[in-house]
């Protein structure tokens, strides 16, 4: 019953049933590293309905903002006003102002209990993904629970979400708008001394919602 001593937190569920995926895949690629993009790549695929779900109310949110600006100027003084004409201004476009962060916020539950199998599963321990640095003998990724010794992969992390900032649709204020535009240093920091593993899934999903959000604006 050793393994009962392994606290997956409260979606141990899902971390399990994450953990296991993450297992079979490593049965064919033999790499612990090219096991957790496959299961980035399957937990994209399983979310992408929710997610281009999402761009498309933040895409229409953003072209109801000058509206809105009227709107709040309109009616400065008058919050009851102002909220009464903004329900009827989603109402008539259509538009669900909470449209854009509930299919993110179904899911955290996956995020959480993959953030779990990933910190806590013995498996990646000593596994390694890409173990030099390309045409060096230089040890880089040859442990996927430890931080990357170099930072290369967390300030890659923290691009991928910068250019993933530039690309969603600002549907907040401008003031918003700015401090959203931190976060992707916020994460680098964060990330930093976080387990190579994890900070590859990161990456990797910024990769893929950036190919989805070029795509969903080629689209509209």
């Amino acid at each position: 019953q050793l393994a009962l001593s392994v606290d997956l937190g409260m979606f141990s569920i899902i971390a399990k049933g994450l953990l296991w995926l993450l297992e079979f895949f490593q049965q064919y690629t033999h790499n612990w590293g090219l096991s957790i993009i496959m299961l980035t790549i399957v937990i994209k695929a399983v979310f992408w309905p929710l997610t281009a779900k999402s761009y498309s109310s933040m895409e229409k949110m953003k072209k109801l903002q000058p509206m809105m600006k009227k709107l709040r100027e309109k009616h400065k003084d008058d919050k009851e006003a102002l909220n009464k004409e903004m329900m009827q201004l989603y109402k008539t476009y259509k538009v669900n102002p909470a449209g854009g962060c509930l299919p993110i916020v179904v899911q955290i539950p996956v995020f959480i209990g993959l953030y779990q199998a990933l910190l806590n599963s013995i498996e990646l321990r000593h596994a390694s993904f890409i173990e030099y640095l390309p045409f060096t003998h230089i040890t880089w990724l040859a442990d996927l629970s430890a931080a990357d010794p170099f930072y290369i992969t967390p300030l890659l992390m923290g691009a991928s979400m910068f250019l993933q900032q530039r690309l969603t649709p600002a549907a907040g204020d401008p003031t918003q708008q700015k401090v959203m535009m931190f976060m992707p240093v916020i994460f680098t920091v964060m990330f930093i001394n976080f387990p190579a593993g994890l900070v590859i899934y990161w990456l990797c999903n910024n990769i893929l919602s950036i190919g989805q959000q070029w795509w969903m604006l080629r689209k509209a």
